[in-house]
């Protein structure tokens, strides 16, 4: 039997590289040998964007043309969208009931989230972020989830969420594993953070080739490095990493040149460019075939929500009958 994948994203805005790198491209692998649902996680996105929900509105297409633009296939991966499962807040509800406060409060990636957000009080949605997505991974039973290393305490809490409930009541719910994948964080154009939108030191994966010229033609490099002559040092240089992520072949040549004065920054970031436009090309072609057609993404994301939400109803009626809510069945 086919094993069942969990994954997605919180839709506060567009994809960039860096979710390539992450995620997206091995989304695009595993789809052939899974049972892949991918989550548009509107919900979620609210979490640190209550504020302004139009912002989540305005990236839900967004975000769906970019699973598609990079290879996502709807007859292989269901699309669906969060909010429109309630079961999934209905389960979530219930797995709160026997989640402690304090379990959250010393989740590691809650709290290491709360502190780069500055948050002196963390909201009860923020807080149960683990909570919900438990339900997001069990509404469909779910046997894989693909993370990296920092997401792994989710994927724990998830999985005592699940023998608790089993415990408690019948053992209904499928415990997840973590499939733990090395996930490197690709550092952003101004060589100090990870590549992210809100920094605006991203590439998006919709850039144009001049929009993506443009940018590297800015991006950090070294800065001791002042004449095509002199020795760098590609560890430390934003440029060399994305060569590392996008032209492996070709990286150690960069390095060595780069290391004895052989190539100039200019003439390296050509290279990257061309090596960034040829893995973007692809995608805008797909890009631009969904975006002249809107109610082909809409049919998509209609058709894999309604598929979500039938094998959402199955778990809960399980799930109801385990805890003996089921009250009108004789």
């Amino acid at each position: 039997m086919t094993e069942r994948i969990l994954t997605g994203d919180r839709i506060t805005g567009k994809l960039h590289l860096g979710h390539y790198v992450g995620s997206l491209k091995n989304r695009v692998e595993l789809q052939h040998h899974y049972e892949t649902y991918l989550l548009l996680a509107d919900v979620q996105a609210l979490t640190t964007h209550f504020e302004n929900p139009v912002l989540i509105k305005e990236n839900l297409h967004n975000v769906a043309l970019d699973y598609l633009a990079v290879g996502m296939n709807p007859d292989k991966a269901t699309i669906f969208i969060q909010s429109l499962i309630p079961e999934i807040a209905e389960l979530a509800t219930y797995f709160s009931m026997f989640v402690t406060v304090n379990s959250l409060r010393h989740n590691p990636t809650i709290k290491a989230e709360a502190v780069e957000r500055g948050f002196q009080d963390m909201y009860y949605g923020f807080l149960g972020y683990p909570v919900s997505q438990a339900a997001d991974i069990t509404f469909c039973k779910a046997t894989l989830v693909p993370v990296g290393e920092d997401q792994v305490p989710h994927i724990e809490q998830t999985r005592r969420i699940v023998r608790r409930f089993n415990q408690l009541y019948k053992p209904v719910l499928v415990e997840p594993r973590a499939l733990v994948g090395e996930v490197p964080r690709l550092v952003g154009l101004d060589g100090n953070n990870k590549m992210s939108k809100s920094l605006g030191n991203a590439i998006h994966l919709d850039s144009s080739a001049e929009e993506v010229r443009e940018k590297i033609k800015k991006a950090t490099t070294d800065p001791a490095r002042i004449h095509k002559t002199d020795i760098g040092n590609p560890e430390i240089c934003p440029v060399y990493a994305y060569h590392q992520a996008f032209r492996e072949e070709g990286s150690d040549e960069i390095y060595e040149s780069c290391k004895k004065g052989q190539i100039g920054c200019a003439e390296c970031k050509q290279k990257i460019t061309h090596a960034i436009n040829d893995l973007l090309e692809p995608m805008r072609e797909r890009r631009i075939v969904y975006q002249n057609n809107p109610q082909r993404v809409n049919e998509i994301l209609m058709s894999g929500t309604e598929k979500a939400r039938l094998a959402a109803k199955e778990t809960m009626q399980e799930v109801r009958e385990a805890m003996s809510m089921n009250y009108f069945k004789k």
